[in-house]
């Protein structure tokens, strides 16, 4: 299955618009944003669980990377509300279930997979700091190597936002909105632009709260190796 798999294009989608698809679980649903690959696929989705819904155990061979959105994603580490973000590297292994029911953004198979660091950060208590170089932005850092940069954006309403110099960026709307390429993006839009590709926006008047992962496009991706 491919889903928005030219990497060398500009993608997006506009997720509530698109209809839930169930998953091989019940009670577990997804919109999908790109995919490369069938169920063992290098993947980016929206992921619901109902009320009471739970996975079977597993193991991230590839890595698993979320973000909740709504509710509270629990396994046995521990349980995980809105706002939570946690990177399961690869060779990981949970038993991901719901009590009250969830909503996730994920993406599997993304992570160098020499990589063995376990990350939770709860972005609800930490304290957005200042870009000194981009007027009316402020962040959160998620995570950052080598090959890939994790943050939380809080954009100033009506603010001009400019993202140079990049390897390949992703953007999730968390609260609020933004305009770009002459396009609206409100609450859960995604936007993905290839290395090089020149990001250009303006926050929308009530401002923005985004999910932002750069720099991770250098080299095309490819499905996962079976």
């Amino acid at each position: 299955m491919n889903i928005n798999a030219d990497f060398s294009k500009r993608a997006v989608v506009h997720a509530d618009r698109l209809n839930w698809v169930p998953s091989p679980m019940a009670g577990v649903e997804r919109r999908m944003l790109d995919r490369i690959g069938d169920e063992v696929a290098r993947a980016t989705s929206i992921v619901r669980y109902a009320p009471g819904s739970a996975f079977s155990a597993h193991v991230h061979t590839g890595g698993e990377e979320y973000l909740v959105l709504e509710g509270v994603f629990q396994d046995e580490h521990g349980d995980f509300p809105a706002g939570s973000y946690v990177r399961n590297p690869p060779q990981s292994s949970h038993t991901p279930r719901s009590d009250e029911g969830a909503t996730i953004l994920v993406k599997l198979w993304q992570f160098d997979m020499d990589d063995r660091t376990q990350i939770h950060v709860d972005t609800n208590v930490q304290t957005p700091v200042a870009d000194p170089a981009r007027p009316g932005v402020s962040v959160i850092p998620l995570f950052q190597d080598t090959l890939e940069e994790v943050l939380i954006e809080i954009w100033s309403p009506g603010a001009a936002i400019g993202i140079p110099d990049h390897r390949g960026l992703e953007i999730f709307v968390l609260n609020g909105g933004f305009s770009e390429a002459g396009e609206d993006f409100a609450k859960n839009s995604w936007l993905r632009l290839p290395a090089g590709y020149e990001f250009s926006a303006i926050a929308a008047r009530d401002g923005a709260r985004i999910w932002l992962k750069r720099d991770h496009l250098a080299t095309t991706p490819a499905a996962p190796a079976q």
